[in-house]
């Protein structure tokens, strides 16, 4: 099937669901992400903020990029003039990076706290009494330029389907208690990010409102 097959497909499966997709586009040639784009699709994911920040301009000016993978501190000024969700935040040191460098392009960057969900030690994230560590700070409460929208996590990788239902939902529980706890008031707290091609669907089911899906879409990479 071809990339605008696998994305009307997949949007369609979502039809109905509270999920829409991000099509993770690292590691693939502009072309096809131009392919991707002409089939529908606005959100693209990358893992490296370089290889973000050389396709951004090449592309139209209406994709919403997000950055998956784990970003340091000394890169987020390579995304601050146009990322618009950083789905990766795992301390309150980058929060405050992030911060810094969208206030200096006048912009409001969305974010996702990554949560550790996967019984895979290689897998990062926060653990909730982490998160919640940041978001009774003072210095949260300074930030201005940065948004928290949501939660992310990377499940297990295996075909276990009950561990990644377990997985899911714990996911989802964390969000609704700081949901609950610290952004009641904030409609914009609202995106669950989990499911990538192998689980989405699961995901799904559990709850997800952002599915992260690439081979799925452009088939696996060599």
């Amino acid at each position: 099937m071809s990339i605008a097959d696998n994305i009307h497909r997949i949007n369609a499966e979502l039809a109905g669901t509270a999920a829409r997709l991000c099509v993770v586009t690292k590691t693939h040639p502009v072309e096809l992400l131009e392919e991707a784009y002409a089939a529908g699709a606005r959100c693209f994911g990358e893992n490296r903020p370089q290889e973000m920040a050389a396709k951004q301009p090449q592309l139209p000016a209406d994709v919403e990029w997000h950055l998956i993978g784990q970003l340091q501190t000394n890169k987020v000024k390579l995304l601050a003039p146009f990322v618009h969700t950083i789905q990766s935040i795992d301390s309150l040191k980058l929060l405050k990076e992030i911060d810094k460098h969208a206030a200096a392009n006048n912009r409001v960057i969305n974010g996702l706290l990554q949560f550790h969900i996967a019984q895979e030690e290689t897998k990062s994230g926060l653990s909730l009494p982490e998160a919640e560590e940041i978001l009774a700070s003072e210095d949260y409460r300074q930030l201005r330029s940065v948004r928290l929208t949501g939660v992310m996590g990377v499940a297990t990788f295996t075909d276990n389907e009950a561990r990644l239902r377990q997985e899911f939902q714990q996911l989802r529980g964390y969000f609704e208690h700081l949901k609950t706890a610290y952004f009641a008031t904030e409609p914009g707290f609202c995106d669950i990010s989990m499911g990538m091609s192998g689980d989405y669907r699961l995901a799904v089911a559990e709850g997800s409102t952002l599915v992260r899906v690439g081979s799925a879409i452009f088939g696996s990479r060599g």
